[in-house]
């Protein structure tokens, strides 16, 4: 709803003259340009308020936004930015929103890069202004990064994570409506954030890379032996020079490779019993649920010899438990 004329009231009934002079005198001349830009200004008050006008604000007066939607500062796509704006101006404002706690200072709700362009440039930012607490900032931040089509995955699990630690509710209501994901998604999210902080800053943003892929990471870490190999990796020579996707690659690939590499077996244990002056042998093979005994003999002793354990197996059994059983003497 549009303002009054904030001077229309300004003379009271003796002073004011005939409404029909008052037209007359307000249509020629300086006094219904004066009046016009009243207007115009009660009009652009009004539009202010409800965050409608665009502004001109300098840089230095505009802090970062408490909470943040990107983390990695991609050069090129910055000095591309720049260049735009340089020769072409600001066409799109970023949006902000009075100080909650300085007076006279507005906090950024989106619109970094621009900020930092006009800053770098010397030049005023164009800005909307606008009235909104904690939960609508961050709701509003949240929406413009969805509305992204390139804002890669990692950056918004991110700020999903920040979100939950900032406990506006307990069912993470803002969270989903800022992101416009599900309760699965934001699951997801949040444990691949949870990723060690040195392993997500070793790749990057990784733009290619989809919720899946990051998941699949995100498992491959869990087992604890696997995490000291990705440590080893993201350390290596030549590691952060790679691009941001293929560094992502690599440290997978080499997750996988560690999880396919089978232990080798131990083979089974093998001996030889041959009893002093006796004719038979024996070959032993153990391992660890099998015992085979493999009696041997040039003469008909073998035989004779397996057929007399077998008949006292259970005595020799018995006897093997008992022994077992009993508490052995220190020496």
């Amino acid at each position: 709803m549009a303002r009054k004329n904030p001077f229309a009231n300004i003379l009271n009934d003796k002073e004011r003259p005939a409404e029909r002079s008052v037209v007359e005198y307000a249509a020629r001349g300086a006094s219904r340009s004066i009046l016009g830009t009243l207007d115009e200004m009660a009009e652009r008050a009004d539009k202010l308020a409800t965050g409608e006008t665009i502004v001109e604000l300098e840089p230095d007066a505009i802090d970062a936004s408490f909470v943040r939607d990107r983390r990695a500062h991609n050069e090129q796509e910055f000095n591309e930015l720049l260049e735009a704006i340089r020769e072409n101006g600001q066409n799109s404002p970023i949006l902000v929103r009075p100080h909650p706690k300085a007076s006279g200072r507005y906090m950024a709700v989106f619109g970094h890069r621009r900020l930092l362009v006009a800053k770098t440039l010397g030049r005023k930012v164009r800005a909307v202004v606008k009235e909104m607490v904690d939960s609508e900032h961050v709701v509003t931040l949240g929406q413009e990064n969805s509305a992204r089509s390139n804002a890669p995955f990692i950056e918004r699990a991110l700020f999903a994570a920040d979100l939950a630690r900032l406990r506006y509710d307990e069912d993470n209501a803002i969270i989903l409506k800022a992101l416009s994901i599900d309760r699965t998604t934001l699951s997801k999210m949040l444990s691949v954030a949870a990723l060690p902080a040195s392993v997500l800053e070793a790749i990057g943003e990784a733009k290619g890379v989809g919720r899946d892929r990051w998941y699949e990471l995100k498992l491959l870490m869990d087992k604890p032996s696997n995490q000291d190999v990705a440590f080893e990796v993201i350390k290596e020579e030549g590691f952060a020079s790679l691009p941001s996707d293929t560094r992502f690659d690599r440290l997978v690939q080499r997750l996988k490779a560690v999880r396919s590499r089978k232990r080798p077996q131990a083979g089974p244990e093998k001996r030889i019993w041959s009893p002093t002056g006796g004719s038979v042998s024996a070959d032993i093979t153990a391992d660890a649920k099998r015992f085979t005994l493999a009696i041997k003999a040039k003469s008909s002793e073998a035989r004779a010899f397996g057929d007399y354990l077998s008949e006292n197996l259970d005595r020799l059994y018995e006897a093997f438990r008992r022994d077992s059983t009993q508490p052995r003497e220190e020496p």
